[in-house]
């Protein structure tokens, strides 16, 4: 684009301005353009000078340009070269993302495993922790060497995954445990004793079934309260049998002990074992006229018992010899003989036959059976009370029961059956009642019936004596 020149525009501006100024006119036309030619050679050596510049700076703006274009060409080659580069990369980087993809999925895999083995290996030794630790607290030898078992608590936790040091605790734990259980041993530590107060005893460890305690005169079972870790002696003392046991094996002089292969099982139950004077008060008023009833039995028993005992002689033998001194019509040795154990019915019986020996067979029988019918009273004295009694006893236990099956149900109708506790005070009185009724009837009944049976085998000894010395009388009367 070419340019118009400067000179040529500022002589028309001269110009005008020339033609439109008054005073204009009044110059010289002469140097009016001398003047305009200088000022015209001027701007032309201006524009020159400006178009030189120009021109250079043209040259150098293209000359630049090309510079760039040249850069521009080798940036573009080496980012195109970087592409290809950066294409090539990707493309591996790519290849490589799927590799690592695979194998993310592939650990996913191993992981939801391996965490599914790790989830049951900790429920297994939380498992393992909560029974070690319920074992620890049910066993008494915690009461005696007192283990660390806090950290079986944090092992218990669902949150938690339990680490090999902890494990490994565990187990040495356990091995103690088996260890301990496994031994006997006499120890010397503290127990609650018998009134509740901490005392200073040898105890016997033996395994983890049985502990036992010798303080003083006294020994004994042991029990464990796992809340207070401490040993508590039974309320119940065993048999003096069982104590003599313990107390000759503490000291050495024994080899075999009791003990309660239960773990604990049979010493609660030999605590909780009424015996029957605990039992009585649970029967109700009931029980008190059943047990009046065998007193009232046990006295006519021992009374009748005395009364045979006193009367009792080697009867055999002293019939035979009256029976001798019968057939040698020696009367007044026989009435002697008669006179000398005279305590006892049948003799007594032998003696009236001896005194109506003169009279006839009739008379003689009638007097004998006389004298037998006036012995049978004393001789069954009682025996109708006994049998009375026998049969009062389970009638008033069954009153028991009946009264305690009432008083049952009436705490069922007021209560409901929620609680068993409390319809127990009207079963137990309803059993034991009946228990002890039955209890009471049989000894009597059998005390009525060896009694009644001593009876009748004395009062047929007292016929059978009877009726052959009336032979032997009347044999010597046909003589």
């Amino acid at each position: 684009m070419k340019r118009t020149p400067q000179y040529t525009i500022i002589a028309a501006v001269l110009g005008v301005m020339l033609l439109f100024s008054q005073p204009a006119w009044a110059k010289d036309m002469r140097e009016i353009r001398i003047e305009t030619r200088k000022i015209e050679e001027s701007m032309k050596q201006k524009a020159a000078a400006e178009l030189s510049a120009a021109q250079k700076a043209a040259s150098e703006s293209r000359r630049q340009i090309l510079a760039d274009r040249s850069r521009l060409n080798r940036a573009i080659a080496d980012l195109k070269q970087r592409i290809t580069a950066v294409n090539v990369e990707l493309k591996a980087l790519k290849s490589e993302n799927e590799g690592l993809a695979t194998q993310e999925s592939q650990l996913a895999a191993k992981l939801d495993d391996a965490q599914g083995t790790i989830q049951e290996l900790s429920g297994v030794i939380r498992m393992n922790a909560k029974d070690i630790r319920s074992l620890l607290d049910d066993s008494f030898l915690t009461g005696v060497y007192h283990p660390d078992t806090q950290f079986l608590s944090t092992m218990t936790d669902s949150s938690v995954i339990p680490g090999m040091a902890q494990i490994k605790a565990m187990s040495d734990l356990l091995f103690d445990q088996i260890d301990q259980g496994g031994s006997v041993s006499l120890e010397t530590g503290t127990i609650v004793n018998r009134k509740g107060k901490a005392q200073e005893s040898k105890i016997l460890i033996i395994g983890a079934f049985t502990g036992a305690y010798r303080t003083g005169g006294e020994s004994g079972f042991l029990n464990y309260a796992h809340g207070e870790k401490k040993l508590y002696a039974l309320s119940k003392l065993p048999t003096s049998a069982m104590q003599k046991q313990l107390t000759r094996y503490m000291e050495g002089k024994s080899d075999a002990v009791p003990m309660d292969i239960s773990r604990g099982g049979a010493l609660n139950q030999l605590i909780h074992d009424l015996s029957l004077m605990d039992q009585i008060p649970k029967g109700g008023p009931i029980v008190w006229p059943i047990i009046a009833i065998l007193a009232l039995g046990a006295l006519i028993t021992l009374e009748r018992i005395f009364f045979i005992l006193r009367r009792r002689i080697s009867l055999e033998t002293v019939c035979s010899k009256i029976e001798t001194q019968a057939g040698d019509q020696n009367w007044n040795a026989c009435a002697a003989t008669c006179d000398q154990y005279s305590k006892n019915p049948v003799i007594r019986v032998i003696r009236s036959g001896v005194d109506s020996r003169d009279l006839p067979r009739e008379d003689m029988e009638n007097a004998v059976q006389e004298a037998i019918l006036k012995e049978i009273p004393p001789m069954e004295r009682f025996l109708s009370t006994m049998g009375m009694l026998a049969a009062i006893a389970p009638l008033l236990g069954l009153l028991g029961t009946v009264t305690g099956m009432i008083d049952t149900f009436h705490v069922i109708t007021m209560h409901g059956t929620g609680d068993p506790r409390m319809m127990s005070g009207g079963i137990s009185e309803a059993l034991v009642t009946t228990m002890l009724g039955l209890s009471v009837a049989i000894p009597i009944m059998l005390s009525h019936t060896l009694l009644s049976r001593s009876v009748e085998n004395s009062v047929g000894m007292m016929e059978e004596k009877a009726m052959a010395l009336i032979n032997i009388v009347q044999k010597f009367k046909g003589a």
